[in-house]
C-alpha cells in the first residue's frame, strides 16, 4: 500500500511485532504480516496445508502483491516472517532484518508466552524449533540490512526510519 514497501523480518522474539507496533503508533503504516497475511500452506505451491508446522507459515503472495501494487501511503512496512518470502521479496524496495542474540530472543518469547501461554514457544518443541531457527536463520533474508533489535525500541525504529528515506533518496 506504499509508493515505497518495506519487509522487517528476524527470528521468533527479534521484535517484529513491537516494531510493527510502534510504527503504527508514529502514524506510518504498518502491516502486521504474521496476523494480516498468514496461513499455513506449502511454501512452494502456496497449497493450503492441516496443522501447524513452522515451515508451513507462509503469507498469501496475491495479497502481498495487492498490498504493495495500491500506492495510497507514502511508505509501507510488512513486518512479520513467513517461509515463502522468496516469492515476493523482489516486490520490496528494502529489507531490515532485526537481529538479537539467542539469550534475548528466548527471554522475549518467555515474556510474551507469560502474557498469552499459548502464543508460539511455550510448549517444550516450540522453543526447540525456535532455537534451531535461530541457529539456522531459516526464514529470514538473508541480504537485508542488519538492524541490532537489542536497542530500546525507539532506537530500533529510529534506525528503520532513517535507512528507508536513506533509500527513498537513493532512488531517486
Amino acid at each position: 500500500m506504499g509508493i515505497r514497501n518495506y519487509l522487517i523480518g528476524g527470528v521468533s522474539g527479534s521484535g517484529k511485532t513491537t516494531v510493527c507496533n510502534e510504527l503504527q503508533r508514529r502514524g506510518y503504516h504498518a502491516i502486521h504480516g504474521d496476523r494480516e497475511l498468514v496461513y499455513q500452506g506449502d511454501p512452494e505451491t502456496g497449497t493450503p496445508t492441516d496443522g501447524f508446522k513452522p515451515e508451513h507459515h507462509i503469507w498469501h503472495v496475491d495479497k502481498v502483491k495487492a498490498l504493495v501494487a495500491n500506492q495510497d501511503e507514502a511508505v509501507t512496512f510488512f513486518c512479520g516472517g513467513s517461509r515463502n518470502f522468496h516469492k515476493y521479496i523482489d516486490l520490496f524496495d528494502g529489507v531490515f532484518v532485526l537481529d538479537v542474540d539467542l539469550e534475548t530472543s528466548l527471554w522475549r518469547i518467555d515474556e510474551r508466552v507469560a502474557l498469552d501461554p499459548t502464543d508460539w514457544g511455550g510448549r517444550p518443541e516450540e522453543r526447540e524449533i525456535s532455537k534451531r531457527m535461530y541457529q539456522t536463520k531459516e526464514g529470514v533474508p538473508k541480504n537485508g540490512i542488519i538492524i541490532d533489535a537489542t536497542a530500546p525500541i525507539d532506537h530500533v525504529v529510529d534506525e528503520i526510519i532513517r535507512q528507508s528515506e536513506e533509500n527513498k533518496h537513493q532512488r531517486q
